[in-house]
């Protein structure tokens, strides 16, 4: 029978690895045969002392994930997390964990469960169980209080961040740091035969009630404000707190209760499927055995705009060189004294080193023409939005770039065909749809012309890992996955406000609902000169239910430009804040008196409603289309490109939540009553 632990003997110490590849996780059966031989060996008297190690790069990463589905579901037998902890800390000789790499959730508690703590210095743990809508729960908020005290673990457990080992030996959760052979000097440590200290038994740093309470009410309101929404953050706050009011078995009482209900609830479920969704994207059918015709060790930007830019500092991150390059000598200026600007802001706020910073910005390199495009493996086009634009560039890069580079354009909406077809090798063009800022946004779409080869893509996906992106494959229709999808969630909007509705009350229904921004406030944030270029060109392409004409359409003839200028559905004063615009609400009245549009009031469900029907309908005709690959390649689009709320798990994922066959009776009625917009995709009745 396979195992997933090993021993090793050294000298009168036990040393228990883990080796459960590829990081470590816990499942129920490496529980189970870890908590046995730590028993074993506290009772063989030729052991003196225990060290637990975890195999290859990490300690322990945390639980096996996919448990947490099953047990809530009922398709798996509960799990004694917090009795397979007591066990190893019931340990009676002295028992330390080595800690190299990651020790996380569940293995920053197996670690907190031994008596000691030695790790390298850039070991990193935390308790992020939070970002699955999770609590800790194997005692982790009732032993890290004892650690590290109540307020740093009320930090560490309702906000999920991690820290590196040098900063948790100064809290004490960790107790000394090795160089070296983490377990080696575990071993060593070991020998000096310190005493038996079981972590439940330290209350040192464990403050009074009344503190913990005081304490727990200012982590609620930051909570509120950091994750709004969400309920997990609030349940770790409570089970941290009651460590300072109960003894240590009650503690975990009120920690298996909350991590009960918090397992059992909607956003833990939501944001697991988020979680495995975005390990899925990268899986695209029929590339296993596609190999990237050049591997990229350079790479070229052509146009040093926003965009531009973005891209490059996204690839002198990852460690590739990159040639920036621009038709206007001042625009590539501008590009490269922003890209100074953006590390110099790095240095000053602790972010990097200066001489990291220094390091990265050496791999941006100014490229007179094709100079650049000439020398790399692979050339991203960021010039402007604009066909004719692209294919000019397109024609020039083609002509300079070497056999089998990677080709790609940098469009939210225009046609990969259209663009590949300005050069000799449309197989090795694609798109690679970056979010703004580049830098920091982690969603890549990758669209896949008509032509674009296996190798392309491959290539492109590998690409997109290494730039630390979550990398997307979508079909070339206008849009692709995100924007498609945005834009009749946005019209809908805008229909509601051309038939009464406030545009606050719209942007508030969504913001309420979770969504980062309402679809209103985006449209004026973008600008509505592009929204302009986006409708049309949308309508260019056949999106054949979206309406011809909306009064958005008239805000750039109005002035209305939105944040850029100042005035769009809101005004804006000098710190872009939004505020509401009676002038606005005159232009929009008198729009739809003119076109003889009927006003009526509308509640916050019915927003919700037409919005939120309008985006899963949209995403229901990608799959059907095949433009998107799976539901979870949607929802991952959402939460990391359109602040879609995670803990709801995407649109796609919410539909199911909501109930299918609920959703698709409203669809109907709503066809049946307002016509083709509102068509049901054959995805509702699959």
């Amino acid at each position: 029978m396979a195992t997933s632990i090993r021993e090793e003997r050294r000298d009168g110490v036990a040393v228990i690895v883990i080796d459960n590849p590829p990081v470590n996780a816990l499942s129920r059966e490496v529980l189970d045969e870890l908590a046995a031989a730590v028993e074993a060996a506290a009772g063989d008297a030729s052991v003196n002392a225990v060290v637990i190690s975890g195999a290859g790069r990490n300690f322990i990463a945390g639980a096996d994930i996919s448990m947490f589905p099953r047990l809530a579901s009922g398709q798996m037998p509960p799990v004694p997390f917090q009795e397979y902890m007591n066990r190893i800390e019931q340990c009676g000789k002295p028992l330390i964990a080595a800690i190299g790499g990651a020790a996380l959730g569940g293995g920053l508690e197996t670690a907190m469960a031994c008596h000691y703590r030695i790790a390298a210095p850039l070991a990193q743990l935390g308790q992020p169980e939070v970002k699955l809508g999770l609590i800790p729960g194997a005692g982790g908020t009732q032993r890290l209080p004892r650690l590290a005290g109540v307020e740093k673990a009320m930090e560490m457990c309702a906000f999920g961040e991690s820290l590196e080992a040098r900063a948790a030996v100064e809290i004490g959760l960790v107790d000394r740091l090795a160089e070296g052979d983490v377990a080696s000097a575990a071993v060593e440590f070991a020998r000096t035969a310190p005493p038996v200290r079981r972590t439940r038994d330290i209350a040192e740093k464990l403050c009074e009630a009344a503190q913990a309470e005081s304490l727990a009410e200012a982590f609620r309101q930051s909570a509120k404000r950091r994750m709004p929404h969400q309920s997990a953050p609030e349940a770790a706050i409570e089970a941290v707190a009651a460590a300072a009011r109960c003894s240590f078995e009650e503690g975990l009482a009120v920690e298996a209760r909350l991590f009960e209900e918090c397992l059992r609830g909607e956003q833990s479920r939501a944001l697991i499927h988020v979680f495995f969704a975005e390990r899925a994207t990268a899986k695209v059918p029929g590339l296993e055995a596609a190999r990237a015709a050049r591997p990229v060790q350079r790479a070229a930007v052509v146009g040093a705009g926003t965009m531009g830019s973005g891209i490059a500092v996204c690839f002198a991150n990852a460690g590739i060189e990159v040639w920036l390059s621009d038709a206007s000598p001042e625009a590539l200026e501008r590009g490269l004294a922003g890209i100074r600007k953006q590390y110099e802001a790095a240095v000053r706020k602790g972010r990097m080193s200066e001489q990291e910073a220094g390091q990265r910005l050496g791999r941006i390199r100014a490229a007179g023409g094709m100079e650049g495009v000439a020398q790399a493996d692979a050339v991203v086009e960021a010039v402007f939005e604009d066909p004719q634009a692209k294919q000019e560039a397109f024609a020039a890069i083609d002509a300079a770039a070497p056999p089998g580079a990677l080709l790609a354009t940098n469009t939210s909406t225009l046609d990969i065909d259209t663009i590949a077809a300005a050069t000799k090798r449309p197989e090795s063009v694609l798109g690679l749809h970056f979010f703004s800022p580049a830098p920091v946004m982690r969603l890549l779409e990758v669209v896949r012309g008509r032509a674009t080869s296996d190798e392309a893509m491959a290539a492109a996906m590998d690409l997109a890992r290494r730039l630390k992106k979550i990398p997307v494959a979508a079909g070339n229709c206008f849009g692709f996955i995100g924007n498609r999808m945005f834009l009749p969630y946005r019209t809908q909007a805008v229909c509601i406000a051309e038939q009464g509705g406030e545009p606050e009350r719209i942007d508030a229904a969504l913001t309420s609902w979770g969504w980062a921004m309402g679809p209103l406030a985006v449209g004026d944030l973008i600008g509505h000169d592009v929204w302009l270029m986006i409708r049309r060109e949308a309508l260019r392409r056949g999106a054949g239910h979206i309406p011809v004409s909306a009064f958005e359409d008239e805000m750039p003839r109005l002035g209305r430009l939105g944040q850029k200028n100042g005035f769009g559905w809101y005004r804006y004063d000098e710190n872009r804040r939004g505020h509401s615009d009676p002038e606005l609400i005159r232009l929009l009245r008198e729009y739809a008196a003119a076109r003889g549009i009927e006003q009526r009031e509308w509640s916050v469900e019915q927003i919700r409603e037409r919005t939120l029907l309008a985006l899963v309908n949209e995403g229901a005709r990608i799959l059907d289309e095949g433009m998107a690959l799976r539901p979870g390649d949607i929802d991952v689009v959402f939460v990391h490109g359109f602040g879609f709320p995670a803990w709801r798990g995407g649109p796609m994922h919410w539909a199911e939540a909501a109930g299918k066959a609920k959703l698709l009776e409203r669809l109907e009625a709503l066809y049946d009553v307002e016509g083709p917009f509102w068509k049901p995709a054959a995805w509702w009745r699959q």
